[in-house]
């Protein structure tokens, strides 16, 4: 047995790997991993996979330097580890498949031994040797293990009819035939390959003395429809979370080539093409299609298909989806998403789909776009966890008030939750009121509470009463990205509420806990444990406070999410404040400019940028005039009046949701002055707009405000 190591970190990724991960912000951690996944040689592990499996895809560059991947059928053990650096392969030559041209002696070759019954898969590529008419034999170069997301249960079994009667036919162009089996196409393989400088080496068939050519196979799959068909006649493709290497995408990087192979599991038919790729990074459609991290594009230039190409036939497997596929969406999701986009600044009909009690005052409405409608090609604008969702309601009064609900559902439904506690006005209403198939005007999610995209740290969150509703999104949008992309965050939460009876979510809570296998720590609080058994129905009584949470939390570095009363929320941050936890660690749901007073760090990211000053309120009368209404208003200083109260003094009745600066909902366009704020709204607002809600004149050299309402 060999006692080869592991290659150096510098010749573990070449340059177009090098730069997706630079582009990723994971450079040092991908040199670290690295030099331990990939290998010069095949554990034993390997070498026994590849001895049991029925077929292999390969990966092979011809001499025209278009790439190919391919599937070569064969009984168990046609596939042999001489050694742990040599791979023996028995494959008969095949002049009907188009990858043979590129396997031949000197050449280099991409292999991917995947196990369609378990979802195991393994990625080698190397160098052939010894070639004949009876196979040949691969000297490695890179051997490393897969993850087995995205891969689709399939059982295999071998069919009589030989390989070798094969209906060939040529084409330049995506036909029906090849449309209807990549539109319900779950899996396809495709091959890449790069050149790169390398230290002096010696030269291979088609390499320079100063350069290596590798060859790569890989694996890709998602729901049926995953990969769309464009007008232009090429493919657009996702691409999901992974392990991160970026062999194929690398690759592509590099030449700008790939080769592409979808298979027919249950006839043996198999489609190859080979052609032009690039990489989309930055591509607004990458927003939309749900699990996408960014897409990448295959235009074919050269078709074969081969009908009757293999000896193995595949059923699939009852429930054999693979739960990462199921995580992710398709391009009919992602025209929907994309058409909810466009309608993102008009107010929606949305129907009232479902209500559900989650406490003695809590109740829940499911909304969802109308499926009677000419709009319902529009489906939802996907919310970040933690925002909020501005609707406007028709009272029984005729009058129709805007208020905002945080959303409690996750960023991956197919619906809008909001949970109400029963108040008075507008919730009372809905609560009374509102039934199954009713009408909601909703305007797309706000707001920019929500958890730290970039963050490792783990989560600690502190909700009171309704305050619980941000948390349960982010704890389910958590729990989706710990599925999707392994990124485990432990989280305590902290939620306290007045008695047991009046605890929404509980039973959700739980299956949250117990699905997040230790991730979710949860710890509930009452202040009235009557009726309520300890450790059963409650963790501790009372209510949060900095005990507490010292008691519980081990000791780390956290990122810390508030939301309840304003009260709470004042106690609680004023508490971590206290305990040195640095103020941009701390992040609050406010409920108005004011309900969180801040201690902010004196540090160079909280310092004023810029050399221009915020606006001042102006400290001199201001005429006010409301264009689209020909009214005019004044406004004094001493009065401390908002302009949505000036508005309302003189008549108008201008929309509006919070009246704290947190909906946007009353942002109206500025044709001439300035305003200003005694507090900096939460809502985000440009420039040439204003909030209505909390908004003065400002000081300038104009001495009229003109509002575009």
């Amino acid at each position: 047995m060999s006692m080869s190591c592991s290659p150096p970190v510098s010749a573990t990724w070449h340059e177009g790997e090098l730069a997706l991960h630079q582009h990723m912000g994971i450079t040092k951690k991908m040199a670290e991993i690295g030099h331990r996944a990939i290998r010069d040689h095949m554990i034993e592990q390997h070498r026994t996979f590849f001895a049991q499996l029925p077929f292999v895809v390969l990966g092979a560059v011809d001499d025209h330097d278009d790439v190919w991947a391919t599937i070569r059928t064969g009984n168990p053990g046609f596939m042999r580890a001489k050694n742990d650096t040599t791979l023996q392969i028995s494959l008969p030559l095949n002049s009907n498949d188009p990858a043979q041209n590129g396997l031949a002696g000197g050449k280099s070759i991409g292999l991917l031994g995947i196990e369609l019954e378990t979802r195991r898969r393994n990625r080698m590529n190397g160098t052939i040797t010894n070639f004949g008419e009876a196979g040949f034999d691969v000297s490695v170069q890179h051997s490393f293990g897969n993850c087995p997301q995205y891969i689709r249960l399939r059982d295999h079994y071998f069919v009589a009819e030989n390989p070798g009667d094969e209906n060939i036919r040529h084409t330049d162009h995506i036909d029906g035939f090849c449309q209807t089996l990549i539109k319900n196409a779950d899996t396809f393989f495709v091959a890449s390959y790069v050149e790169h400088a390398v230290d002096a080496r010696p030269a291979t068939a088609q390499s320079t003395p100063n350069t290596r050519r590798e060859v790569d196979v890989s694996h890709r799959g998602g729901n049926p429809g995953f990969v769309r068909l464009d007008d232009d006649g090429g493919l657009t493709i996702p691409d999901f979370a992974g392990n991160l290497f970026f062999n194929t995408l690398g690759n592509i990087v590099q030449t700008g080539r790939a080769g592409l192979l979808f298979a027919d599991f249950q006839t043996g038919t198999v489609v190859q093409m080979t052609g032009r790729a690039e990489i989309l990074l930055n591509s607004p459609e990458t927003a939309h299609f749900q699990g996408a991290e960014r897409l990448w594009r295959f235009m074919p230039t050269k078709i074969i298909i081969r009908e009757n190409a293999l000896s193995l036939r595949w059923h699939p497997r009852d429930a054999g989806q693979s739960p990462n596929s199921l995580l992710t969406g398709s391009w009919d999701d992602a025209a929907q998403r994309a058409h909810a986009a466009q309608l993102a600044n008009q107010w929606r009909l949305l129907e009232v789909v479902r209500i559900a009690d989650e406490s003695r005052s809590v109740r829940s409405f499911y909304l969802a776009p109308q499926k009677t409608t000419a709009s319902n090609t529009a489906g939802l604008v996907p919310p970040h966890a933690g925002q909020f969702l501005p609707i406007r309601i028709t009272m029984t009064d005729g009058s129709t008030p805007v208020r905002t609900y945080t959303l409690s559902s996750a960023p991956t439904d197919t619906y809008y939750r909001i949970s109400v506690a029963r108040q008075n006005g507008v919730s009372r209403h809905l609560h009374d009121t509102m039934a199954v198939g009713d009408i909601v005007e909703t305007r797309a999610p706000q707001g920019n509470f929500g958890l730290d995209a970039l963050s490792n740290r783990p989560v600690v969150m502190m909700a009171a009463g309704i305050g619980i509703t941000p948390m349960i999104a982010m704890m389910h949008h958590m729990l989706y990205e710990a599925r999707r992309a392994r990124r485990f965050q432990p989280c305590w939460l902290f939620y306290a509420a007045r008695s047991k009876e009046d605890r929404a979510f509980d039973r959700e809570l739980a299956d949250l806990e117990t699905a997040s296998q230790g991730m979710f720590k949860i710890i509930r609080v009452l202040s009235d444990s009557e009726n309520a058994l300890p450790k059963q129905d409650y963790d501790a009584s009372g209510h949060i406070d900095m005990d507490l949470l010292q008691s519980r939390l081990p000791f780390d570095d956290y990122d810390f999410y508030l939301c309840g009363p304003s009260g709470f929320m004042q106690a609680m941050y004023d508490g971590l404040r206290g305990k040195n936890i640095a103020d941009a660690r701390i992040h609050a749901e406010a409920f108005g400019p004011a309900s969180l007073t801040r201690m902010l760090d004196s540090s160079p990211q909280n310092a004023v940028s810029g050399d221009t000053s915020p606006a001042t309120i102006s400290d001199v009368p201001v005429e006010v005039a409301f264009a689209q209404s020909d009214k005019t208003a004044h406004w004094q200083p001493d009065k401390n009046q908002t302009l949505l109260d000036l508005a309302e003094a003189a008549g108008l009745r201008p929309q509006y949701g919070c009246r704290s600066g947190n909906c946007g909902s009353c942002a109206v366009g500025i044709v001439q002055g300035e305003v200003a704020y005694a507090s900096q709204p939460s809502a985000s607002c440009d420039a040439d707009s204003a909030l209505l809600c909390c908004a003065m004149p400002a000081t300038g050299p104009d001495t009229k405000l003109v509002l575009d309402i």
